[in-house]
């Protein structure tokens, strides 16, 4: 995984730890959604990963002189990777501010 990504999925790895608490033997009603908020995460960050290293490979060939990739290629690939790390990041600042907004709610 890209540093970048595994860098954001620690980040919400923390936030989970930390809503549980120290010692919190909470569980979430339903483990399914929790399993399965888990593998969409996982699997959202494997396709920025995955849209990264293409992007790089691409870049990578169109230097080394390979004919049978475009310029136009090689930009879109890069223009497809920041989109969609940029969202990811977007999308983790607004869990953090959810987040956030919920711990300071009083009880």
């Amino acid at each position: 995984m890209d540093v970048q990504a595994s860098s954001l999925f620690k980040d919400f790895e923390a936030l989970r730890f930390e809503a549980l608490g120290p010692g919190s033997r909470a569980t979430p009603m339903n483990g399914e959604v929790q399993q399965d908020f888990g593998q969409a995460l996982k699997m959202a960050l494997e396709n920025v990963n995955s849209l990264q290293q293409d992007a790089s490979t691409l870049r990578t060939r169109f230097d080394m002189g390979d004919r049978s990739i475009n310029l136009s290629d090689v930009m879109i690939a890069g223009q497809k990777s920041s989109i969609a790390f940029e969202a990811t990041v977007q999308v983790r600042n607004k869990v953090v501010e959810a987040y956030k907004t919920i711990m300071n709610m009083p009880v």
